[in-house]
């Protein structure tokens, strides 16, 4: 039986990864989910998925409680789980799906992080310099906040992608989806003098066409972005952590704090739903004191 739990984790992966074109950080997500439900049934005594059912769904839920899991993780961890099975369905391999009415664990209603106009300046004035490293580390601070775009969208744009002339980048998000997104004259500056003064030095025997590169010339990695995040915030003695997608928040915040529409604030995150850019709508102290004071009559 262990060899059919594999086989059927084998096809469904490959459905996600070729029909619905899921990234591979979705898909290593999808497969750890199911590995460890594996790993449950195994404890359970179950052999086979057709031998689950509700209660060991519910069982499982609780389980996932009991090791003190977000919300958020569970609720993942179930989705994944119910699409597995509804995958099955489909294929006639299963008749039934044990998780079709677990109850999603409702989502904490956390507000996105982010940083204020003056600590944005701190970050900046941090990021200067005239080497190579500093000249490309200013282009990669001033292109995730001018664009909001998310750290694996900014690691996979190649030099075609970049219309210096219209000042707009051709952005991948998720499920392979394309969008043009603008940006401002901050961000031009220090993209074209990456481009044409930092990039070849970098690149050294290199020939690729990433925008973005490391010290030695090859692609950057996500994880080198955080790297040079890190130190930018250390260089600005701020206090607390930053990380990629607090700059992608920011720019969500700034743009509505400032009287973007929610609609084209949807459109430049790339968000399918409205719902996921509705989150933003939280504005800061600092603004809505302005507005008060702007507006109240007895401000």
């Amino acid at each position: 039986m262990k060899n059919q739990l594999y086989e059927q984790l084998k096809s469904f992966t490959e459905y996600i990864q070729i029909e619905k074109h899921y990234s591979a950080h979705t898909f290593e997500q999808y497969r750890h989910d199911i590995e460890e439900f594996y790993v449950f049934m195994k404890e359970q005594g179950l052999s086979s998925l057709k031998d689950v059912e509700y209660s060991d769904a519910r069982l499982f839920l609780t389980k996932l409680h009991e090791h003190g899991l977000l919300r958020s993780s569970i609720s993942r961890k179930v989705s994944s789980l119910r699409s597995f099975y509804r995958y099955l369905n489909r294929e006639k391999q299963l008749t039934d799906n044990p998780f079709s009415f677990v109850n999603l664990p409702k989502k904490e209603q956390r507000l996105p992080k982010f940083f204020y106009e003056e600590e944005i300046q701190a970050l900046l004035e941090a990021c200067g310099g005239d080497k190579p490293l500093d000249i490309r580390n200013r282009a990669i601070f001033e292109l995730l906040y001018a664009t909001g775009i998310r750290v694996s969208e900014c690691t996979g744009i190649q030099l075609k992608d970049v219309d210096l002339g219209l000042s707009t980048i051709l952005v991948k998000g998720k499920g392979n989806k394309e969008r043009y997104v603008p940006f401002g004259s901050f961000a031009h500056d220090a993209i074209e003098r990456y481009i044409t003064e930092s990039r070849p030095k970098l690149m050294k025997n290199q020939t690729h066409t990433q925008l973005l590169v490391n010290h030695r010339g090859g692609a950057l990695t996500q994880r080198g972005i955080r790297l040079i995040l890190n130190k930018i915030i250390e260089n600005a003695s701020l206090t607390g952590k930053i990380h990629p997608h607090m700059l992608r928040h920011t720019f969500a915040t700034h743009l509505l704090n400032n009287g973007a529409d929610l609609r084209t604030v949807q459109e430049l995150l790339g968000h399918s739903q409205l719902s996921s850019t509705q989150v933003y709508t939280h504005v800061s102290k600092d603004q809505l004191r302005k507005t008060y004071l702007a507006h109240h009559p007895r401000a």
